[in-house]
């Protein structure tokens, strides 16, 4: 069978490409420009580092559900492979069916209830330090509230007192599986990121150490994520592996999409008095809201969805493709790296009205998105184990902040940064002030 050739930038396009990046400061930019001269498949052609990119519905399709099987999360040679080690995020096969089976109770529907209360602490122990009139940074913000309501909620612990000591260490875990010159060079030297690993994994062991005392003197089944690995058997390593997962994955995309939620907000004025007014309505003045009262904020649900289109934590999936493998009559070779680009199939302009646009209006419609176009949580039986989870915090976080504070316009520019999630940079600067 002859295929057709994978199409790759020439001169002109790689330099209108680079004219995007440096005009909008991000290689998001440099992709959109390929995707519009290229079209849904094409190859980019760097030193050591040349995936193949797919875009569109049936692309995501094919990766996520036709050719599941087909398609490695696991590379050895990236470094989430190393940090999480056998965390569930980079497992195949069996390994990876078995461990989300153990830890999705914890994160399924039916616990959110009881999330509400230490999800709400959290969110006010943090607003509690905001000054009338003080400018603050919701990236960093939205950071501390991630983390202290996850480690509350799934862990059982209060993170407070040590969130500080182990900040840095946390953006340092970060920071090792961003994109970065190990993309191009798999063994460069990366020292500067093992002191906070071994700090992250001190504490951790010290937590399972102290969980497993507890819990040999307690008769009742755990329900939190912590206990239940403990209460499964698992080896201690096996569940560092869960907590960290969870603790990077979990934490990091949802500080990305509450700062993006909130840079739009606070850009876009009408859609946040929209907001505010629908959460007046619904939300209790002074108590933790229940979830019935959650479930009544259409309209924020909406900004939320609209924001996840638009800049999405995870803004691309990557795979290594187990054999060879053809799509729309192109082959992919086994061992290419093949990237699905949730980004661009977000803004896909045969997909989407305006795809550039913030319209939150656009999901007011019974007529839902064509499946797979959009993917903020993935697809297929790979979805986020977290997706129902994640969305209650956004939306818990954004009321509550909605219902008691007024935010102007963001005071510096803001552009995407490809971290290990897609976030705002330099981050979301507004100056908040109480609600009359």
């Amino acid at each position: 069978m002859a295929y057709k050739s994978v199409p790759t930038p020439n001169a002109k396009t790689s330099l209108r490409a680079l004219s995007a990046m440096l005009g909008e400061k991000h290689p998001l930019a440099a992709l959109q420009v390929f995707h519009a001269e290229l079209g849904d498949v094409f190859r980019v052609n760097l030193l050591g580092f040349s995936p193949i990119f797919l875009v569109g519905p049936q692309a995501a399709r094919f990766v996520l559900a036709q050719k599941r099987g087909e398609f490695l999360w696991r590379n050895e040679n990236d470094p989430v492979s190393r940090l999480l080690q056998h965390g569930v995020l980079v497992e195949d096969g069996q390994s990876h069916d078995d461990l989300r089976h153990i830890l999705s109770p914890a994160l399924h529907r039916r616990m959110l209830s009881a999330y509400i209360s230490d999800m709400w602490k959290s969110i006010e122990q943090v607003a509690a330090g905001w000054q009338e009139g003080q400018v603050v940074d919701m990236l960093v913000e939205m950071r501390k509230i991630a983390l202290l309501s996850l480690m509350r909620t799934l862990y059982r612990i209060d993170f407070t007192p040590v969130m500080k000591q182990l900040w840095d260490s946390i953006l340092g875990c970060i920071g090792y599986i961003s994109p970065g010159l190990w993309m191009f060079w798999p063994g460069i030297p990366r020292p500067q990121y093992l002191r906070s690993i071994h700090r992250i994994n001190q504490y951790l062991y010290q937590v399972i150490i102290e969980r497993r005392k507890a819990m040999s003197k307690c008769t009742s089944l755990p329900e939190d994520l912590l206990g239940v690995l403990i209460y499964q058997g698992l080896e201690d390593d096996l569940i560092r592996d869960q907590l960290l997962t969870m603790l990077i994955a979990g934490h990091d995309t949802v500080t990305a999409l509450l700062a993006w939620t909130l840079y739009l907000l606070a850009e876009y004025p009408e859609s946040r008095r929209k907001a505010q007014a629908e959460v007046d309505m619904f939300l209790p003045s002074s108590v933790p809201p229940q979830i019935e009262h959650l479930n009544n904020l259409e309209y924020l649900g909406w900004v939320i969805k609209e924001s996840l289109r638009l800049y999405p934590p995870i803004h691309l999936g990557n795979r290594l493709a187990a054999e060879d493998l053809e799509y729309e009559g192109f082959l992919i070779p086994r061992g290419s790296r093949v990237i699905y680009s949730i980004y661009l199939t977000q803004r896909h302009p045969a997909y989407w009205d305006k795809p550039n646009n913030f319209q939150p209006e656009r999901y007011a419609s019974d007529a839902q998105p064509p499946p797979y176009t959009w993917l903020a949580f993935g697809g297929g039986p790979r979805n986020c184990i977290g997706v129902a989870y994640g969305q209650m915090e956004a939306k818990i976080t954004l009321a509550y902040i909605l219902r008691r504070y007024e935010f102007d316009g963001v005071l510096q520019p803001v552009s995407p940064r490809m971290g290990a999630t897609l976030e705002p940079r330099p981050g979301v600067k507004v100056r908040v002030r109480l609600r009359k």
